[in-house]
């Protein structure tokens, strides 16, 4: 597995690089599983892709979450400003948060990779009532657990979406840097590769945005945000043995979690193909 980094210049020391390639190691049985779930093969009509985008939206949400909690950790997001972070790891950070944030939308503008998805949603035909509402009770300040209770947000989204909080709740910048990491930007890509590919030879117009989407996500996190991820990861577990070993349980936590998710989606999908069948 040729994933190293390059941590020089980091809080991150000279013995991190070895330190991660062991973590991958450890973490390449959880990361196979994950990869050869059969969720991404069960996808065979525009119906069953619209049923992945309504639970799958919720995890492109709560990725921002996480992404935000890294970066009022590793910079400073407050006012009155002060110099904070190493600025090897605040630059890491803040460029992946630009490009998340506010990523070329391929139409001549900008726009968030949420907005990006939702916007796809909305082409397919997939339903956005439940997100649209999940996001205006945000805006009225609800909970989080609240808001997805109230938006009728599938169970496997709610479970997803509440386990990544309670990592983000945690304020361990070591863990949640590791779910960022390896429960994200390290394995997106290839996960998504395991989709556009069938999608791609849909002659339909209505899923143009979310080839896009996916193929955006692949050029990005592959080239840049997943070597950015590693480095800055390394960054926050430094040369303490606790964190290491923290950080691979979290890890771990956060691939299970992925699993437990995409297990729901899949079970709602059989149960359209079976009534279809009907």
């Amino acid at each position: 597995m040729d994933r190293k980094i390059n941590v020089t210049g980091t809080r991150a020391t000279a013995n991190c690089g070895d330190r991660l390639e062991n973590l991958i190691h450890n973490l390449d049985r959880e990361r196979r599983m994950l990869l050869a779930h059969p969720v991404y093969t069960s996808i065979r009509s525009l119906d069953e892709l619209c049923i992945f985008m309504e639970h799958h939206v919720f995890a492109v949400w709560d990725f921002m979450s996480l992404l935000k909690a890294l970066q009022r950790e590793f910079s400073c997001i407050d006012v009155p400003w002060i110099p904070a972070g190493h600025p090897n790891t605040r630059r890491l950070i803040n460029d992946i948060v630009m490009t998340e944030e506010s990523d070329e939308d391929g139409l001549g503008g900008y726009a968030s990779h949420f907005e990006l998805y939702r916007e796809a949603m909305r082409a397919a035909g997939a339903g956005t009532a439940a997100i649209d509402d999940f996001i205006a009770r945000l805006r009225r300040r609800e909970d989080v657990a609240c808001a997805l209770d109230g938006c009728g947000a599938p169970p496997g989204a709610r479970r997803f979406v509440n386990t990544t909080f309670n990592v983000v709740r945690s304020g361990e910048l070591h863990r949640i840097a590791a779910c960022f990491t390896f429960g994200r930007e390290d394995i997106i890509p290839e996960m998504f590769r395991n989709i556009v590919e069938d999608i791609r030879k849909s002659s339909s117009a209505r899923v143009e945005r979310f080839i896009y989407y996916l193929d955006r996500h692949i050029e990005v996190d592959s080239d840049q945000h997943g070597p950015m991820a590693l480095e800055m990861f390394a960054a926050s577990c430094g040369d303490s043995d606790i964190k290491w070993r923290e950080a691979e349980e979290s890890a771990v936590s956060a691939m299970r979690s992925r699993m437990l998710f995409w297990d729901s989606v899949l079970a709602t999908i059989q149960r359209h193909q079976l009534g279809a069948a009907r």
